[in-house]
């Protein structure tokens, strides 16, 4: 079976704009959650006035003027994390690996910002006359089609919805089809650009959204806080690497999928299972080898303690040894983007050995009783370990990753 490594990654999200300063935020413990600067949130009836933005971002100082009539935000993250991934990478499609690569993104909304604003012009302020763009910007495939148009990419290219489970999915997807000999490369992750207020409002009505910030494994934890971005990866075979002699980030050793197929909100700990038990067969690791767990961790009742169960269940006493945390109070649950922003971490733990914390704890739930690394990083060995993305649809997807192999 052909090996998939990480040649290449990049982010931006409430943390920074670029890999780099988003691991950095994460091992210092800062959160990107704040009030919400871009829409009236005098509209929003709850109080749920907060989420993690993106800041200070300016397109043309990363895009090319003459693309962005054509890119909502979403498609603009997505660029931004892919062109520096790619060139992390020093990939160059000029040659026959153009139809060798593959472009696979993973998206829970697609173009909301520019979505509203057309409807807003059709229902309030019934203006007839929509942008001829605004279908480009609006359709899901979108950021792929994006990314490979800009960098020349002509091999299978096309978006995955799962709506939280969507990057991991994509992940999976790619990886597929580089051990399948379809491709050679895949340039993979997520993107989300979700904070409007129509999605606000809507994720209100479902009584999930935290007032005040995000508290993972947490008593008193009170919901989830959205957050908005994109993190995107190289993935290639371990001997084109090699080959090419450039720095292998991490290998992509296993990837697991299942389905609930129970409630459509609701999780089940037996889906989460299935899911990693699935990633850890397909990287032939034991769970005795797995040191860290990124969790999925959304903040919210149901999913933490059910998660928890999910994660005994298959690691057994291990379980009790292994350090578990959430990013998610840091950049914010990211829906389609999660599972991408959350590879950044586990990556970061692999190379640098540090295990980013779970932010806001205020004390065990009796329902939540592993080690959440509360409050600070701790630097610790990591070898190998996985990352959980659990959807609503009862849809699980998790990435198993070790160090990068000796030598490479």
């Amino acid at each position: 079976m052909r090996r998939i490594v990480i040649t290449g990654q990049g982010a931006i999200c409430a943390l920074g704009h670029n890999a780099a300063d988003t691991w950095r935020a994460m091992t210092e413990g800062r959160s990107g959650i704040g009030p919400i600067g871009h829409i009236d949130t005098n509209l929003l009836r709850n109080n749920a006035a907060i989420a993690a933005e993106i800041s200070d971002f300016e397109p043309r100082a990363f895009i090319e003027e003459s693309r962005l009539p054509f890119l909502d935000p979403l498609s603009q993250y997505a660029l931004v994390a892919a062109n520096e991934a790619i060139r992390q990478s020093g990939l160059s499609f000029r040659n026959e690996r153009a139809s060798r690569t593959a472009v696979v993104v993973g998206v829970g909304v697609a173009g909301e910002e520019t979505r509203e604003g057309l409807y807003k012009k059709l229902y309030s302020e019934e203006i007839g006359r929509f942008h001829p763009l605004g279908i480009v910007r609006i359709m899901s495939n979108a950021p792929p089609s994006q990314i490979s148009m800009a960098h020349g990419i002509t091999g299978p290219t096309f978006t995955v919805a799962s709506a939280c489970a969507s990057s991991n999915h994509a992940i999976a997807q790619a990886a597929l089809m580089i051990r399948a000999g379809l491709v050679d490369a895949a340039v993979v992750g997520g993107a989300e650009a979700c904070i409007t207020l129509g999605l606000l409002r809507a994720w209100e009505a479902m009584r999930v959204l935290a007032p005040d910030t995000c508290r993972p494994f947490s008593a008193n934890r009170r919901g989830l806080v959205l957050g908005e971005g994109a993190a995107m990866f190289v993935l290639e075979t371990l001997e084109s690497a090699q080959a090419r002699g450039v720095t292998v980030l991490a290998e992509l050793a296993g990837v697991g999928m299942s389905a609930d197929a129970g409630d459509i909100a609701a999780p089940s700990d037996a889906g989460g299972a299935a899911a990693m038990r699935a990633a850890l067969q397909d990287a032939g690791m034991q769970p005795q080898e797995i040191d860290y767990i990124n969790a999925h961790g959304t903040g919210t009742v149901a999913n933490d303690s059910t998660e928890t169960r999910a994660i005994h269940q298959v690691f057994g006493e291990h379980a009790r040894r292994l350090a578990v945390s959430s990013t998610k109070p840091m950049h914010g649950h990211a829906l389609g983007a999660a599972g991408a922003l959350e590879l950044i971490a586990t990556i970061g733990a692999l190379r640098h050995g540090i295990v980013p914390p779970t932010l806001n704890y205020l004390g065990p739930d009796p329902a939540c009783d592993l080690d959440y690394v509360p409050h600070e990083a701790r630097a610790m060995p990591v070898r190998a370990a996985i990352s959980n993305s659990f959807a609503f649809g009862g849809l699980n997807a998790v990435v198993a990753v070790r160090q990068a192999p000796a030598g490479s």
